[in-house]
């Protein structure tokens, strides 16, 4: 089985969007943050489905997505509290319905209704709703809610423990994903996402949170960011700032994905972190849609590039689907409900 742990609805149908666009726009001149949501149909989100992701799974060989809300649109800086919150409902509601269409193919993994300067504890409400109620399996957790001016404290810091009890609680992971940038030294995907993924790794090298969380797990998305291509230089500064090992010390409860879309860059992944921290990713349909010309191949055919790693089939078997049934239980349990 091929299960791909980073997927987004990016081609929610359009009333949707018109939705969020009419939402900011009332705040903006009322303060008011939610307005009645448009019908949408099963038939319309079947379509936006089923010609663009549910079709690219059948090409490329993909069994199961680990599905989410589109990160980009997340947007935790624009509006206030309650403006994210209804935004969160009404997207984390649309993935529900997505995998009520698809059991078979789609897991829900709900947004978070952060915003800046808001405690994380608010965000609890909504996780356990997904986990308990929708039968979602985890969550995205944005580092920044600020959009790129990380004004809030590190992921180690104590402000955030309410919301990994309840994480350890209900025994779910959290991919860590920024969502779109309001400052403009940081292009969205080709900087902030990549500046985040690699800034979470540092903040989990320098404190201590899994000393006071051991079961809790990461998910660091898009390869880990810099990380595995400086895996050096974070072994020094482990070792310079009197931290243990990294694989003692943060590999127990971090894994990273395989959104690295060319072979060099998978072939350095599968070189420097062990099999058993890499889940398969593609977060198709997402920030890199092309072909590349070089290959002729889809740059996020991410696959592609496993099945060409000269590794042991055993290891690319717990890649494609052991790491996620064991980084995701539920996941684990609604497969084996389904009898797989």
């Amino acid at each position: 089985m091929i299960i791909d742990c980073h997927g987004h609805y990016t081609t929610a149908p359009t009333a949707h969007d018109v939705w969020r666009e009419a939402q900011t726009a009332a705040f903006m001149s009322s303060g008011e943050s939610d307005l009645a949501y448009p019908g949408i149909s099963d038939d319309e989100i079947r379509d936006t489905v089923e010609r663009n992701q549910l079709r690219l799974m059948r090409e490329r060989g993909a069994d199961v997505t680990v599905f989410s809300p589109r990160a980009s649109t997340m947007a935790h800086h624009i509006g206030n509290e309650a403006v994210s919150r209804a935004w969160t409902r009404r997207c984390n509601d649309l993935i529900k319905r997505v995998v009520d269409l698809f059991p078979q193919k789609f897991v829900g993994v709900c947004q978070l209704p952060q915003s800046p300067n808001v405690p994380i504890a608010h965000s609890i409400a909504e996780l356990e709703r997904c986990v308990t109620g929708l039968g979602f399996i985890g969550c995205n957790l944005n580092p920044d809610p600020s959009g790129g001016h990380w004004s809030g404290p590190p992921l180690t810091d104590r402000a955030w423990y309410p919301f990994y009890e309840k994480m350890a609680e209900l025994d779910v992971p959290a991919m860590i994903h920024v969502s779109g940038s309001c400052n403009a030294n940081f292009h969205a995907t080709g900087a902030h996402y990549i500046n985040a993924d690699t800034t979470a790794f540092m903040q989990f090298l320098q404190g201590d949170l899994f000393r006071d969380f051991p079961s809790l797990r990461f998910i660091i998305p898009h390869g880990g960011g810099a990380v595995p291509y400086h895996w050096g230089r974070y072994r020094g500064l482990a070792e310079m700032l009197g931290r243990p090992p990294l694989r003692e010390h943060v590999m127990r409860n971090v894994f990273f994905d395989t959104c690295v879309y060319h072979q060099p860059g998978i072939d350095l992944l599968f070189r420097v972190i062990d099999v058993g921290n890499i889940l398969f990713g593609s977060e198709m349909v997402g920030a890199v849609r092309g072909i590349d010309p070089e290959t002729g191949q889809y740059f996020d055919d991410t696959k592609r590039y496993v099945e060409a790693l000269p590794i042991p089939e055993a290891d690319k078997r717990r890649v494609f689907e052991g790491n996620a049934r064991r980084v995701y239980p539920r996941l684990d349990a609604i497969l084996k409900a389904q009898g797989r």
